[in-house]
């Protein structure tokens, strides 16, 4: 029986056109793809997905497919479903429920019918979906083997379910695999959050004092590709290391209040909550552009912007402007939500192309395992090399290997200075 819900199944064949056209461009999963449709290691796996709906996602969830899985997806953003991806999922017969702008109540509607179907796995992208179940569907434990996280907001959250005790089943960190982090992390988020702001403003970047809150790699990412399009930028943290890497790295490290008078747009990316709030915006300039690149629109305070306006308005998609009180306006791309996906198409397949080839191995890793503890496990180091190395091959690049004289230096200590 079909159990699905989308915006509209008449956006199928579009759809499949976008994921055909992400497919051509994610040469390790279709290796991988390849290699399940023959051994089926997710034969009678029912998995549960809670990730952004785009057309990246739509070619790991065939790859799962091939290899047997029934699916049960549904969006990790109320913005960054795509819904012509949706609807071609639907007419695969994934039972999937996304839309592009859900209400909140729609969302969790949306993350609760993925639970019905009882998942084995779970795959989150920020961990609603195994916050849910430990919170309110504690009878779906029964049946979950394990699950995988993507985000670093996510990775966060589980480490403190795990140190307290709460985490109810085995998590693999996708998010904190080398093939993922330094990849995904740093040039997917990079080049899709400067293309979700040129998507809503069609701003020129060059010249512009470009503040970035947090300098972690999605920080580090988006200040590289910032300053390559000759933006001024200008980087706040709270962590001494990552400030001192951002000032030998070339940029200007300053306090959050000192930005004020002079930013001219200001992207958040720490996965924290209230980084800019009400005394930030009243000392802002007239005009300032806002946008957040974390996974959850809690790094900007809606509220507190709401309550410093007097008058609101649409201006472009994805570009809302907000006149204060005080007759200066702050411009808000994506009403706050992660800017890439809400503004743009997020990642480019070439990169979803590490990350979900790490969603896939991990998740063939807890099917092949029988029992593993309830907490935060790292990515196995096999599955990071295998995944960099057909990444290589897929590029036609090729590297050194160490000869065995090489290997044995390295393994033993008794040579000393020769």
């Amino acid at each position: 029986m079909e159990d699905f819900k989308v915006k509209d199944t008449a956006l199928a064949s579009k759809g499949a056109l976008q994921i055909e056209w992400a497919s051509e461009h994610m040469p390790v999963l279709n290796q991988i793809r390849k290699r399940f449709k023959e051994k089926k290691p997710f034969k009678n796996l029912t998995l549960g997905a809670c990730l952004h709906v785009t057309k990246e996602t739509a070619v790991l969830v065939e790859t799962f497919l091939a290899g047997g899985a029934r699916v049960a997806l549904c969006g990790s953003n109320p913005l960054s479903t795509q819904d012509d991806v949706a609807a071609a999922l639907a007419k695969k017969g994934v039972n999937v429920f996304a839309w592009r702008g859900q209400t909140t109540k729609e969302y969790y509607w949306c993350v609760e019918k993925t639970i019905d179907y009882k998942p084995v796995i779970t795959l989150d992208d920020g961990a609603d979906l195994v916050g849910t179940i430990h919170n309110k569907r504690t009878k779906a434990l029964i049946n979950i083997k394990g699950g995988t996280e993507e985000t670093t907001t996510g990775v966060l959250r589980l480490r403190v379910m795990e140190k307290s005790g709460n985490l109810k089943y085995a998590i693999i960190a996708v998010n904190d695999a080398y093939t993922k982090y330094l990849f995904d992390n740093r040039y997917g988020t990079g080049q899709s959050t400067i293309d979700g702001i040129l998507r809503a403003t069609n701003i020129l970047l060059a010249g512009k004092n470009f503040v970035v809150c947090g300098y972690g790699w999605c920080g580090r990412g988006i200040a590289m590709r910032a300053q390559g399009m000759g933006a001024n930028v200008i980087i706040t943290e709270v962590n001494p290391l990552r400030a001192l890497e951002a000032a030998m790295n070339g940029f200007r490290v300053m306090p959050l209040a000192e930005t004020l008078p002079i930013g001219d747009i200001f992207v958040t990316a720490t996965g924290d909550i209230n980084v800019i709030r009400k005394e930030h915006l009243q000392k802002m300039k007239d005009g300032v552009i806002l946008a957040n690149s974390g996974h959850f629109n809690v790094e900007i305070n809606l509220n507190d912007l709401e309550e410093l306006t007097a008058v609101k308005r649409n201006l472009r998609p994805n570009l809302d402007e907000y006149n204060l009180k005080d007759g200066k306006k702050l411009y808000l791309l994506g009403e706050g939500r992660l800017v890439n996906l809400a503004s743009a198409e997020g990642h480019p397949a070439e990169v979803m192309d590490m990350s979900f080839s790490n969603q896939a191995l991990c998740v063939e890793h807890i099917a092949k395992n029988k029992k593993m503890l309830p907490k935060v496990y790292s990515v196995p180091k096999e599955i990071d090399e295998t995944i960099a190395k057909l990444k290589l091959n897929s590029m036609k690049i090729k590297i050194d290997e160490l000869t065995a004289e090489q290997k044995k230096y390295l393994a033993t200590w008794e040579m000393g200075t020769i």
